[in-house]
């Protein structure tokens, strides 16, 4: 069922509270992955607020759907949500990746209630996605598993014999999210290495895939839906997206894969989400 609304309009209000909470986590941390921080932003935010079925009171509840952020330098904008749905004191956001912090840049499952896998190196997110589509299967559990990768990271061969192999098993409890904002670390993913036709790519593995505005909510709630009444292959979503997302200076920049700002820079951020979501 399309989203309505009043649902999109709820998850405006939480993307509009996760961006200004990943910048002010930024200047806190003394630094951050802004960029892809904010670009997927939206994606998880449809996912977290309204489609997973989890229970922060209980983080390890077996039958919760599983969360793979592959991109783990997303973490500082991953965090900030986890922190909302009530995983942990969202004060303790205040001491991101400081000394004896249970964040790090890369998110620890073993240290943050809420992360079902430790992820940064980059390629695993998706390897390790199947083998948990693939483990409710084997125990006859509903659970479904979303594993967001990002577009540079597609330049790693073991996240194309991942997607090899969720086709062979497959595994349609698995959607994948692509987040397209077009950049890594090293400047445009075409003039590094060309992508494209990406969305041919992954249908010629085996995977049902499909290509939205990573910015719209109704676009993403559809996909998802889509996904969800897909048997016999796993679903691709890709987002395209900006990096950057709402902070003007940042936006589609790969100099802001990482970066730092002071107060004045975290004061210009916010009001640039502000004007984003019409509250300037």
């Amino acid at each position: 069922m399309p989203l309505t609304e009043q649902e999109i309009a709820f998850l405006k209000e939480k993307a509009w509270l996760i961006r200004r909470n990943t910048v002010k986590t930024m200047l806190w941390a003394g630094g951050g992955h802004a960029g892809g921080g904010l670009s997927q932003t939206d994606i998880l935010v449809a996912l977290y607020y309204h489609y997973l079925k989890i229970d922060p009171k209980n983080p390890d509840w077996e039958d919760r759907d599983r969360v793979i952020l592959s991109k783990g330098h997303g973490g500082i904008g991953f965090a900030p949500i986890l922190g909302d749905l009530g995983y942990f004191d969202e004060e303790m956001l205040k001491e991101f990746n400081h000394t004896g912090s249970p964040f790090g840049m890369h998110l620890d499952m073993r240290q943050v209630p809420g992360v079902d896998a430790s992820t940064g190196s980059l390629g695993h997110g998706l390897p390790i996605a199947v083998g948990m589509a693939l483990g409710a299967r084997l125990k006859k559990k509903s659970w479904r598993v979303y594993c967001i990768i990002g577009d540079g990271e597609c330049h790693e061969g073991s996240i194309w014999e991942a997607a090899m192999s969720a086709a062979h098993y497959k595994v349609d409890n698995l959607t994948a999210f692509i987040d397209r904002n077009k950049h890594c670390i090293d400047g445009p993913t075409e003039n590094i290495m060309s992508l494209e036709p990406l969305k041919e790519k992954w249908i010629s593995f085996g995977w049902h895939a499909l290509e939205i505005d990573g910015h719209d909510f109704a676009e993403i709630g559809n996909a998802i839906e889509e996904a969800l009444q897909t048997s016999g292959r796993p679903t691709v979503i890709i987002a395209h997206t900006i990096k950057g997302k709402g902070v003007d200076y940042m936006e589609d920049d790969p100099a802001w894969h990482y970066g730092g700002i002071d107060s004045d820079g975290l004061e210009k951020a916010l009001e640039s989400i502000d004007r984003m979501y019409g509250k300037a």
